[in-house]
C-alpha cells in the first residue's frame, strides 16, 4: 500500500506541476493548492469553498493536506484545468465578465455556477438570460436623500439603447433614463453594505451620477450586470462598426482603477486640505464628501504624458494650505496643479501607480472630445 501511496503522491505533483495548472482554474490565482476530483480542475481556497456549496457537481480535497486514491489522481491526470476550459468554458460571449481572485465573492460565485452547474458555455448560440437584448424586474435602489433601500422596477432595453427605473411599479414614465454608452457598472459589497451590492455610475450632463443597488438572489443581479455588458457590446459594435471585438470589449464597463479616501485643497491652494472619497475612473477622478453620494463634488481629467499631464510624489515647495495627512502627491496638468494628501506611504504609492497607468496610456479620439468638454467647463 505504502508503494501505491508513494506512486499516487508522485503522479499527483506531477499533474499539479504542469503549466497548465499553475493558476485556479475559475480565478486565476496563482498556485492553486485544492482541486476537484469529478471535474478534474485546480482550484484555490476560495474557489473550492463555492465547489463545496455545489457537492452534486463537483467534490474538493486539499492537494496539500488530503489523502488520494489512485483513481481520483488518475482523473485529474487525465483532465486538468486545459482539458476543463476547452469543456466549459468553449462558447462564452465575449461581452461577458470573467471574474478574477480581485473580485467580490457574487461574481465569483455566479462564474462557477454558470460554468459547471448550469453549462452556459458548452453550446454554441445557446439563449443565456443576459443574451436577448431586454431585461426587466425589481431591484432594491438607495434613496438619493434618505439613504433607504427601496424596490424599484428597472427595464433594460437594446433596442432603446437605454436603462430605466421607475418610481413605482405601474408608472408610465422612467425616473431616469441612462444612456447605455455611458454606464459603467461595478460590484461594491463592502460600500453598499450587501454581498450583491452593485454601482451603476452614468453620465448626465456628462456630470457622474451613482445609483446604488442589489437583489437578494446572487445570480439575479449578476444576470443584470451582464445583460447590460451585452446591450452596451451590441450598442458599441453598431456605433463603431470598423472596431474589432477586442477593442469594442476594451470599452465596456470596467472596474474603478481606484478608490479611497485622500484630502484636497481648492485651487488657490491656501485653503484646508479637505477629506474627500476618490473614485478614478478610467480618465475621471471624482471627489465625493461621502462614498455613496448620488453626485460628484467635482471631477478632474487625467489625461495622458504626451499631453502634459504627470503625476509627482509630493506637494510643491511653499504649499500653504494646512493638511493633516503628511503624504502628499501632485497631479500635473496643463491648466494647473491639484494638490492631495494621502493618510500613509502605502496608499500615496497605490494612487501614484494608478495615476501612472492612466498618464502612460496614449488618449483616444473620445477621450480628446471629453478632456475639450472639462476644459470648456472650467
Amino acid at each position: 500500500m505504502a508503494g501505491t501511496d508513494d506512486k499516487n503522491t508522485k503522479t499527483l505533483r506531477e499533474v499539479w506541476r504542469r503549466a497548465e495548472n499553475a493558476l485556479c482554474a475559475d480565478c486565476e490565482k496563482p498556485d492553486p493548492d485544492w482541486a476537484s476530483y469529478t471535474l478534474g480542475v485546480f482550484i484555490c481556497l476560495n474557489c473550492s469553498g463555492i465547489h463545496r456549496n455545489i457537492p452534486n457537481i463537483s467534490k474538493v480535497k486539499s492537494l496539500r493536506m488530503d489523502h488520494w486514491d489512485e483513481v481520483q489522481v488518475q482523473f485529474l491526470e487525465q483532465h486538468g484545468n486545459a482539458v476543463a476550459k476547452a469543456t466549459y468554458e468553449a462558447h462564452i460571449p465575449i461581452y461577458y465578465y470573467q471574474p478574477t481572485y480581485a473580485d467580490c465573492q457574487a461574481l465569483r460565485e455566479q462564474w462557477i455556477r454558470a460554468k459547471y452547474e448550469r453549462k452556459e458555455f458548452t453550446e454554441p448560440g445557446r439563449e443565456l438570460p443576459y443574451s436577448n437584448g431586454l431585461k426587466e424586474g425589481i431591484l432594491w435602489k438607495r434613496g438619493r436623500d434618505n439613504g433607504q433601500f427601496l424596490p424599484r422596477r428597472f427595464l433594460l432595453s437594446e433596442r432603446e439603447g437605454c436603462l430605466k427605473y421607475f418610481a413605482k411599479p405601474d408608472a408610465k414614465e422612467p425616473k431616469i433614463n441612462i444612456k447605455i454608452d455611458t454606464i459603467n457598472a461595478t460590484f461594491q459589497p463592502v460600500k453598499i453594505r450587501n454581498p450583491n451590492g452593485l454601482q451603476i455610475s452614468y453620465l448626465k450632463d456628462n456630470k457622474t451620477r451613482n445609483i446604488f443597488l442589489y437583489h437578494e438572489d446572487g445570480k439575479e443581479i449578476v444576470d443584470w450586470f451582464n445583460a447590460i455588458r451585452a446591450v452596451q457590446f451590441h450598442y458599441l459594435k453598431v456605433a463603431f462598426p470598423i472596431a474589432g471585438d477586442s477593442e469594442i470589449k476594451s470599452r465596456l464597463m470596467q472596474n474603478f482603477l481606484k478608490e479611497g479616501y485622500m484630502e484636497k485643497t481648492g485651487p488657490k491652494q491656501r485653503e484646508a486640505f479637505k477629506k474627500r472619497w476618490f473614485t478614478l475612473d478610467r480618465r475621471r477622478l471624482m471627489y465625493f464628501k461621502d462614498p455613496l453620494d448620488a453626485f460628484a463634488k467635482g471631477e478632474v481629467f487625467v489625461g495622458s504624458r504626451k499631453q502634459g499631464y504627470s503625476v509627482n510624489p509630493g506637494l510643491p515647495p511653499g504649499t500653504q494650505g494646512s493638511f493633516s495627512w503628511q503624504y502628499g502627491l501632485t497631479i500635473v496638468t496643463p491648466d494647473r496643479e491639484y494638490l492631495f494628501t494621502c493618510e500613509t506611504e502605502s496608499d500615496q504609492q497605490d494612487w501614484i501607480v494608478a495615476f501612472s497607468q492612466v498618464i502612460e496610456q496614449p488618449m483616444t479620439p473620445q477621450e480628446y472630445a471629453i478632456e475639450a468638454y472639462f476644459k470648456l467647463s472650467s
